[in-house]
């Protein structure tokens, strides 16, 4: 069964529909823990009605950059899992972690990369700038995490039309719909693909 932990920062919406694929059924996998670096977000409160073991680590709680990777691989360290996902995560990663757990970090970016990543494009200023563009399309990316932001490899897209009347919140909630239907996909087959 593939084991995976998750990172998450905020409403913790991706990490509940991967959730409730487990719960379901139609997803084979066990979630080991949450590392959050915000101890009262969203994510945190989903971890506790699942029994997921929290970590809250962040600058407040490791104010030393060093102390803070540490923690980080610490946690990756005493829980042996395939997989460390991305749900909304949003501090850059150390170098440390990403080359501890090279090809084995996932993330979910709200557009369609390599348009619309990298440093600045997060949340809503990702959203605001495909229609300030007059894009026809936008939609979601899983990657694989590497050095550069939102430039690893590319595991699955979705897309959605962007409609004449959208507001970045409206397209916003769209790409997040598809989000929830790819994620946990692309999650469970690249899993399968690295356990053979």
């Amino acid at each position: 069964m593939l084991k995976f932990g998750v990172m998450a920062s905020g409403s913790g919406s991706n990490f509940k529909a991967i959730l409730e694929r487990i719960r379901s059924g139609e997803f084979q996998a066990q979630c080991l823990f949450l590392i959050s670096n915000n101890g009262n977000c969203g994510a945190v409160g989903y971890a506790k009605d699942y029994g997921i073991p929290v970590f809250h680590i962040s600058g407040k709680t490791h104010p030393d950059g060093a102390a803070y990777e540490a923690a980080l691989l610490e946690v990756v360290d005493r829980f042996d899992v395939d997989l460390v996902v991305l749900a909304g995560y949003m501090k850059v990663l150390p170098s440390s972690f990403i080359k501890r757990l090279a090809g084995r970090i996932l993330n979910i970016h709200p557009s369609l990369l390599p348009k619309y990543g990298g440093k600045g494009f997060y949340g809503m200023h990702v959203h605001e700038a495909v229609i300030a563009a007059g894009e026809q399309e936008s939609g979601a990316t899983v990657h694989l995490v590497g050095e550069e932001i939102d430039s690893g490899r590319i595991l699955a897209q979705g897309r959605v039309p962007v409609l004449p009347t959208d507001t970045p919140e409206s397209l916003a909630a769209r790409v997040h719909e598809v989000e929830h239907q790819i994620y946990w996909k692309a999650i469970r087959d690249y899993g399968k693909c690295l356990k053979g």
